[in-house]
């Protein structure tokens, strides 16, 4: 029973920082264009795949 001590308060503590960083991404405006995420993930520009190997021909 003695560990209860110890949990509670950190288990309380780890909600706190977590609400508290939800709460800073929030006022950081990182939620705020879903629709632009949309169109990146379709642009050519922004892709991350691997270029095809060229092999030499004889």
């Amino acid at each position: 029973m003695e560990v209860l001590a110890i949990l509670i308060p950190v288990s309380l503590f780890l909600g706190l920082l977590g609400l508290g960083a939800f709460y800073w991404t929030l006022k950081r405006g990182m939620y705020d264009d879903p629709e632009g995420d949309s169109r990146r993930i379709l642009n050519p520009e922004f892709d991350d795949a691997p270029k095809p190997v060229e092999k030499d021909k004889p």
